[in-house]
Formats: structure tokens, sequence, C-alpha cells
């Protein structure tokens, strides 16, 4: 045994493998695969999420809607614009209908219209960076901005941790003097001018909130929940996941196994179509007579049956579509004849669905939830518009993002027509018929329907009077056109009732 070899055998043996540090995931621990980014957050996504935090903290309302939210929105698009530099067209689409969303909420006052429209505009913000082609894709994207805020708080802090260690650039130190000189130029000239003109003064005070510990906590709370989100945003532009987009699988069904089914419903609905069309020709009155109901029993008691088999026969339609053999040409054949013929008939039950509430709602009034569910059944007619659409070349790649982009612009557009202006119109007009109003129902409206509620007798203006005290904008980021439309004639009206009761 030479020296070298006495000498190895009489080290330490080495420690086991297993007993060195693991390596980190380089993953997420998601449902999707999701590439941790390697580097910390740049400079640009730190100053990004800053000016999205501040935003945030400086105009966010108070109230549930206001123009401060259409401020954040435009200042975290902006935000995303600066860290993505060049968006896709796509995101461009998404994101244009998630500020379209937000951007109703200044002219209207109704609570549950602005919880939708502003989950609506997250989730197209939220595709808009994630992206997303199938259903499982565009659902796990509509929230993956959401997930990956919760996900972006240790890369945001390797990025502030890198840029303390890097120190001070000449770039930082030439951003960082004009700035220090604009807010030392303000300290001084500020408090000069506002003492030298009242009327300079008070508009300082209207814009200038008052600072206190309440004021302070909530700042700071509103930045870091802003600041979270668009961090979130950033590490899904950064390095965002791999949605699930898996081509269609060959199918083992003959068909036999799916036509049967399929074709016996197609039955049904078309003996149900044949008595709507007779209901059509020979009027209501000849089903009425024979079934032996009345006609608020025929309305209502119909209409929520048909939504349910619109909604559970969409179910089936989808299934039919993605398990049917389409290998040959009498497949297809069978596959376009039986699935349009379906789509079809399903149109027939929309429109009787329709029909049939719409006649309710002229025997017994409007409300925001008949004419709500009236809007998604039109929305369900149009998805089988687009399934007939897609029908023709059996292609629907394009069909799942036609879903959700249709819904999210029909919320829009029923946002627009202002729902709850449209129920007091034609509740004032069946009053003005009838001399028949649910006061207690009306009084329950926000600010929007205020300008027609006016048209009421006074006595009926008096009793809501106590509904419509929450008309009062407290603050510049809380400003709506409804509320600000409305304060004014309510004002007069308590003025009116105080003098005649």
């Amino acid at each position: 045994m030479n020296d070298r070899s006495a000498t190895a055998s009489a080290l330490p043996p080495a420690p086991p493998v297993l007993n060195q540090p693991l390596l980190p995931s380089t993953t997420y621990p998601t449902v999707m695969h999701w590439e941790r980014p390697e580097k910390p957050a740049p400079p640009r996504t730190l100053l990004a999420i800053g000016i999205a935090g501040t935003a945030g903290a400086v105009a966010l309302p108070e109230t549930t809607s206001g123009i401060g939210y259409v401020i954040v929105a435009i200042a975290c698009a902006a935000a995303a614009w600066m860290v993505m530099r060049r968006p896709a067209p796509g995101t461009l689409a998404w994101g244009g209908l998630s500020l379209a969303l937000i951007g109703i909420t200044p002219f209207r006052d109704a609570d549950w219209l602005f919880y939708l429209c502003l989950l609506g505009s997250l989730a197209a913000a939220s595709l808009a960076l994630a992206g997303g082609r199938s259903l499982a894709g565009i659902f796990l994207g509509s929230v993956t901005v959401t997930f990956a805020s919760m996900l972006a708080v240790p890369w945001v802090l390797r990025g502030l941790k890198a840029l303390r260690d890097n120190g001070k650039s000449h770039r930082k130190v030439r951003v960082a003097k004009p700035v220090l000189l604009s807010a030392a130029l303000l300290v001084v000239f500020v408090p000069l001018l506002a003492s030298a003109d009242a009327a300079f003064a008070d508009l300082l005070g209207s814009i200038t909130p008052d600072v206190d510990g309440d004021f302070t906590v909530r700042w700071f709370l509103l930045f870091v929940l802003v600041a979270i989100g668009m961090a979130g945003a950033s590490l899904v532009i950064a390095s965002g996941p791999e949605l699930p987009d898996e081509p269609r699988k060959p199918s083992r069904l003959s068909i036999m196994e799916w036509a049967m089914p399929v074709g016996i419903l197609v039955l049904l609905f078309t003996a149900f179509a044949a008595v709507q069309f007779t209901v059509l020709f020979g009027g209501a009155d000849y089903v009425l007579h024979t079934a032996d109901v009345t006609s608020a029993q025929y309305a209502r008691g119909g209409f929520w049956q048909l939504v349910a088999v619109t909604v559970l026969t969409l179910g089936v339609v989808a299934a039919a579509a993605r398990w049917a053999p389409r290998r040959t040409s009498a497949e297809r054949t069978w596959l376009r004849g039986l699935l349009g013929s379906l789509s079809l008939l399903v149109l027939v039950i929309v429109a009787s669905a329709l029909s049939r509430m719409w006649t309710y709602q002229q025997a017994y009034g409007f409300t925001v939830l008949r004419l709500s569910v009236e809007a998604f059944e039109l929305w369900l007619g149009l998805l089988y518009v687009l399934v007939l659409v897609a029908g023709v070349r059996l292609e629907a790649r394009w069909l799942p993002r036609a879903i959700v982009g249709s819904g999210l612009a029909g919320l829009f557009l029923f946002a627009l027509v202002n729902p709850e202006r449209v129920v007091a119109e034609h509740n004032v007009d069946r009053y003005e018929q009838t001399k028949k109003v649910d006061v207690d129902y009306l009084s329950r409206l926000s600010a929007d329907a205020v300008p027609v509620l006016l048209r009421l007798p006074v006595e009926h203006r008096c009793a809501m009077t106590g509904a419509l005290e929450r008309l009062d904008d407290r603050s510049w980021q809380s400003w709506n056109l409804s509320r600000a439309t409305a304060l004014p004639r309510v004002t007069g009206l308590r003025a009116e009732c105080s003098t005649r009761y």
C-alpha cells in the first residue's frame, strides 16, 4: 500500500448525500405547471407595483361605487403596460373589456350591479394576462392573478433586497433629485397660496383628506392590498403558468351509443315546440283552457323549469360534442344534424321562457330579479347560436373564449341599460295605467331609479325619502353620476315633504 492509499484510508468517511440541504423547488405548488422566476423582481416591476399601490391608497372610495375605482383601474393598467411593454392583441381585448366593466361603476349606484361588474372586471383582467383557450384553461386563467398575488410576495421581497444590495445607481439619483425638489417646492408654495386666497384654500381642503389614525391605517391597508394584487399581475407577466389546453382525444363510442339518447331528446323537444307554436297561433287562452291553469301559473310556473331545461341541455350538447365520434363522414353528419336540431329547438324553448316572463311582468310588475333572469336567458340563447356556428365546421376551439367574452360583454351592456331605471319606468307606467304600485319595493332601489320615481304622486314620493338617506358623496373618490344627479332632487323632495307632513 502506498502513502496516498494510507492517507485516504485514514480520512473520515464522507457524509451521506441525504444529509445535504435540498435545493428549492423550481415550480409553484399549484394544479398548473408554474415555473418560479429565477431572477428577483426587477426595479421597473417594483416601481409599477408602487404606482398601483399608491393609486389604490389615494383614490379608492369608501362607497361601493365611485370614480376612484376607475382611476385605480387605469393606474393598474398603466403599471401592467409598463411591466409588459408589448401586449398581445388578446391581452388588449380582455384588458379593454375589463376597463369597460369597471368604467361603468361611476355611472351606476346599485350595489349588486357594482359587485357583478367588479368581479367581471377582475376576471377579464386576469384573462388578459394569463390567457386560456379551453374551458378549464379559461376558468383557471380568470383566477390566476388571485393565486399569483399570494405567490408573488417572496419574489417581490427578493427584488427589494436586490435593489438595496445594489446600491444607488446614477439613474436612481437622477430620478430622486427632481422628485425631492418638486416636493420641497410644494411644501413652500402651497401654504403661501392657500393663505393668500380663501377659495383656493377651500379647494385644497376639499381634495386633501384629514390625516388621522384611522386614515393612516386605511391608507396603509389599501396600499398593501392593491400592491399585492399588482405584484400578482406582474408575476403572471414575468412567469405565467401553463394553462391546460389538451387536444380532443379520439372517441370510442359508436353512433348508436350517443345518437339514441340525443335523438330521443330531439323528439321530446319537437313535441314541446309544437305546443309552443300552438300557443303562438292559437293564443294563450287555448292552452290555459286545455291545461286548466291560470295565467299567472302558466307564466311564472313554466319559466324556471324552462331555464333549467336550457341550462341542462347545454351540458348535453357539450358532452356530445366532446365524446361523440367524428372519424367518418356519416358520423360528422349525424353530429351536425342532431346537435343542430337540438340547438334550434332549444331556441324555441328560450323564446317560450322569455315570453312567459314578459307576460308575468306585464301583469304583476317588473323587478330586478325578473329582469336579470331574462337577460341571463337571452345570453343562453346566444350560446346556442354560437354552438350552431361552431357546428358548421365542427371546429370549436374559439367557442370557450366566445362564451366567456360574450358573458362579460353582456354584463357590460346590461349595466349600460341601467336595469333599476328600467324597472322603475315600467312600474311607474303600470301605476299610471292601473294605479297599482309596490312602494316598499321601489323604495329599496338605488339612486339609478330616483329620476323616474319622482314621477309618482307626492304621497308615494314622501314614503320613499327615508330609504334615500344614503345619497351623500363623502369625498371626490366617491363621486357617482347617479348620486350626484339624484341628491339635489331628493333634497328638494325632503323639503317638500317636511312642509306637507
